[in-house]
Parts: structure tokens; sequence; C-alpha cells
């Protein structure tokens, strides 16, 4: 290939799956389960598995839910430096070791940064590499007997910090929004606002948009359930699809009860070359981009994605395509709305023939935290090698629809492009604001909303505009005629009054 020496390629890509209930089912930690990831990506180079792992100058990583906080400690114990504890099972000695931010951007973010660092000359082999052990978390959860994970390795880490400040704010979380379903449930139920559907409707057309990800999930080998879901099972509410939060029943909902790993090793071909990686496993980044959304509350339309428009039409613009040339897609889907997002933005059917996932997606594949779209990653490259010459698409979102990586894969080779992401963000900049009142008392009307299942009595939470001047406000309410129109009804559009308190909640009643 006729391509310059510092251009990088995608050589290794490496996928493992714990599946709880499995006779060799051992609840492995986050650390095992990403080693068995990496060396499976070590050894899918083809090359001298020795060598390459001896030639990894940078172990990037991406932070597991067990240690996304600084309030609890894992509860099993777990490294101190996670991206060195793999790298010494494998027998490498990185002289970077990082640990991402919590983002499910994260996966395609990092393999953008580390592909420019290539083609810039600053390092010529690095690894990503991703696990989530939410599986082991829950079996051990109530047992008098648990496993230490726990293990000093020491050693030079670079800790980019938590980062989950970026996707809430005091104010959002005293009024909910404090997990993934309720804050997508408002985005979705926004979306629903715009289209004017109703609530079945809108459920069926949810259904019908994963149905084709459980089927793709069913034959994956790596999936942690290869079980295929028909529409009906989908949008059907019983005692095992029970509602999490409104809109979504269980089977609409990422599954992160799971035991995964993924690795992707990206080198310069000069690197290839010298470590013997043969050509026909080499994948091109060909277009990528990175875009940070405004934060929620300041949207004016809740119900699309400008960062993603920009990342996705970035990267394709990148990659010398469009839409149409697009072979394969993996999109984020911890909930329907993401992908929604994107179809919506750049006209794809929800039955696209050519799918709208290679794993099975984050409710049937799984959904193992910030590093799901590592594996969206391998499955593309794995693709891409099988369909030499054509492209596939990675969407990778992260917060509330705050973040959105994207990237072009090819074997098509050609040299590296840089993107013009950062050019690109200040569209975003530039987006009006909708002014926000915090403490908010009087009539007003139903934006967006959801409903909370999980605490002790069922709550409705809100996001509202004021009658008075059109400012945006958040609620809570458990009065009974609102949460029941709000669980068996349609309250868009609804008049409500809306009182704030001492401590600091808007309290909302029908009005």
């Amino acid at each position: 290939m006729q391509v310059d020496p510092h251009t990088p390629v995608v050589v290794g890509v490496g996928q493992f799956t714990e599946r709880i209930g499995t006779t060799d089912y051992r609840g492995m930690s986050s650390v095992d389960l990403a080693t068995e990831a990496v060396r499976a990506a070590l050894a899918d180079t083809g090359a001298d598995v020795t060598a390459v792992a001896r030639s990894i100058e940078v172990f990037a990583g991406l932070r597991q839910f067990e240690i996304c906080t600084p309030f609890d400690d894992p509860f099993l114990g777990a490294s101190d430096n996670y991206v060195r504890s793999v790298a010494q099972r494998v027998g490498a000695n990185p002289v970077r070791a990082i640990l991402e931010p919590i983002g499910g951007n994260g996966p395609q973010k990092l393999m953008t940064e580390f592909a420019a660092a290539i083609a810039a000359g600053d390092h010529e082999v690095v690894l990503i590499l991703g696990s989530e052990n939410g599986s082991t978390l829950k079996t051990f959860a109530d047992r008098d007997h648990k496993p230490d994970h726990g293990e000093t390795v020491g050693g030079q880490l670079e800790d980019r910090g938590f980062g989950f400040e970026q996707y809430m704010s005091e104010y959002t979380a005293t009024h909910g929004l404090t997990g993934a379903p309720v804050q997508y449930g408002l985005l979705d139920n926004a979306r629903r606002a715009r289209l004017g559907l109703d609530v079945g409707d809108y459920r069926r057309r949810m259904a019908e948009l994963f149905a084709p990800f459980s089927k793709v999930a069913a034959k994956n080998p790596f999936s942690s359930s290869p079980v295929e879901r028909s529409v009906d099972e989908i949008e059907t509410v019983t005692d095992e699809n029970r509602m999490i939060c409104d809109p979504y029943p269980r089977l609409l909902v990422a599954r992160d009860t799971v035991n995964q790993g993924a690795a992707a090793l990206v080198m310069s071909v000069a690197a290839a070359r010298r470590l013997g990686v043969p050509e026909e496993k080499w994948v091109f980044l060909r277009g990528h981009a990175d875009q940070t959304e405004q934060d929620l509350l300041d949207r004016a339309d809740l119900s699309v994605s400008h960062a993603a428009k920009q990342a996705v039409s970035e990267a394709l613009r990148g990659a010398g395509i469009g839409i149409d040339d697009v072979a394969t897609f993996d999109l984020y889907s911890c909930f329907p709305f993401p992908v929604f997002a994107v179809c919506d933005e750049f006209g794809l059917a929800d039955d696209d023939p050519r799918g709208l996932t290679l794993t099975g997606g984050l409710p049937y594949f799984g959904g193992p935290g910030n590093s799901y779209s590592l594996h969206g990653i391998a499955e593309t490259v794995a693709e891409m090698r099988e369909r030499p010459g054509t492209f596939g698409l990675v969407g990778a979102n992260g917060g509330v629809m705050s973040k959105y990586s994207a990237g072009v894969y090819s074997t098509a080779p050609a040299d590296w492009e840089p993107d013009r992401g950062k050019a690109l963000q200040g569209n975003i900049a530039a987006l009006p604001k909708v002014p926000v009142t915090r403490t908010a008392d009087g009539l007003g009307t139903i934006e967006t909303y959801s409903v909370r299942y999980d605490w002790p009595v069922t709550t409705g939470v809100i996001i509202g505009r004021l009658a008075a001047d059109g400012s945006r406000f958040m609620a809570l309410t458990e009065d009974d005629d609102l949460v029941a129109l709000m669980t068996g009804g349609d309250p868009l559009g609804a008049a409500i009054t809306v009182t704030s308190t001492e401590d600091g909640v808007n309290r909302a009643t029908l009005a």
C-alpha cells in the first residue's frame, strides 16, 4: 500500500464475554475481562504476540462503573491502576497509561485521538481497552463470601478524572436525573411530541427499531443475551418486561449486568510493517469527529442532536463518502433515542436493510458501560476485512446525548485526514439557549416527562415551560391525578401548577 508510513491502521481487535448461568462462569474482575480481550487483540494481528505487546507505548483504558465516582469504594476491591494491571498480564510495559473519564463516546474518541497522535509521529503503537464486570458485582452483592479483586501495581497513570459533572448538575440531580433511563426518557418523549404520536404508537416504533437489533445479538457469539425478540415481546409490559422509566420497558433499556471486555490495537503503517502484521489485517480510520452538545436544559429542541449530526457528517466528509455509501453501521443504542437521532438527521429507515448494529445493541448484546463502542469498533474492523473496500460507520454517544464521536473505517487505504471538529464546535456554541428558571412558581405546561418506577413512590419527572415567561423548569410530582395521567394517559402539553419548596425541589400538580 502506497501511504505515508505514519498513517495509523487498526491491526488487531479482541472481545470477550462471560455469561452468567454457564458452567464456566467465574465472576471475573474488570482486569481479568480486559486481559482476555487484549490477548485476543494481540493474537488477531497475525504477528508475534510477544513482540507486539512489548512495542505498545500507550495503554488507554475506559473507566468502569465500579470506579466511576469518588463516593464509594468498589466493594470487591479493584486495581489501583487498572490499565497497568492489564499491561503486566500481557507482558507489556507502556510508557503511558491513561484512564479516560466516563462517557460512551470514549472508545471512538480515544481511537481518533491516538490515531492522530500516531499520524503526527508522537506514538507508533497504542492499545485501547475497556471492560465491565457488572454481572460479577451483582452476583456477589448479597453473598457473605466474596472474591477480592484488589491489587496494587502502582506506576504512572494519567487519570483524566471522573467526568460525571459534565452530565448533571445539582439542579437536575435534585429533580431525579441521576440515571440514564430517566434522562433518555425525557428525550424520547420530546421526540414523540415533535412527531405527534401517542404513547402506544411510539412504543411500537421503539420496539420495531430494536427488534432487528435482537436478531443480530442472537447470532453474535460475544452477546450477553443471544435471544431474538419479537416486536410484540419488546413493547408489551409484563412482569419480566417491567417498566423501568417511562417510556421504556426493560427490553428497551441497555443491559448493564454484563461481564464483557474489548480491545483495539492501532499503530503506524511503518510499525505494522516492522512487526510483520499482514496487510490484510489493516483497517484505516478514514473519517472521524468528536462533538459536544449544549447542556441538557439549554437545548432549544430536546428532540434532536446537533452533536450527532455534525460528528457523523464530518466523519463522512473526511472519508469522502455519503451516508448511502456506508455498508455497515453500529449506532450507539443504550435507548432508542440515540439511534433515532441519527436516523432522523440522515434519512435512515428504522428497517434499513444494511442494519443499524453489528453487535446487537446495548439491550441485547450488552451495555458494558463506557466501553460498549469498543465492541462496535471491533465488529466493524472484522466486517471491513470481510468486505474489503467498503465503509463502516461507528457512532458513539456519551452522557445525555452530551458528546458524540463518529468514525468511518475501511480497508481502502488513504493517508490520514484531519477533521474539522474544533471549528464545527462553534456551530453548536452559537445555538440559541432556553432561559431556565430554577425556582419555579405558577402555571406552566409539560414540555416533556418521564416517570421513575424505581423510587419508593412512583414519581413523575417533568421538564416544563412557565406560562408567565416561557422559561424552562424542572419539577417532580407524586400528585395522584398527575401521576395517573403520566402513567396511563398522555401528559404532553398538559397544564400544571408548579410550586417551589425550601428543599430546592419544584413540585407539580395538575392545574
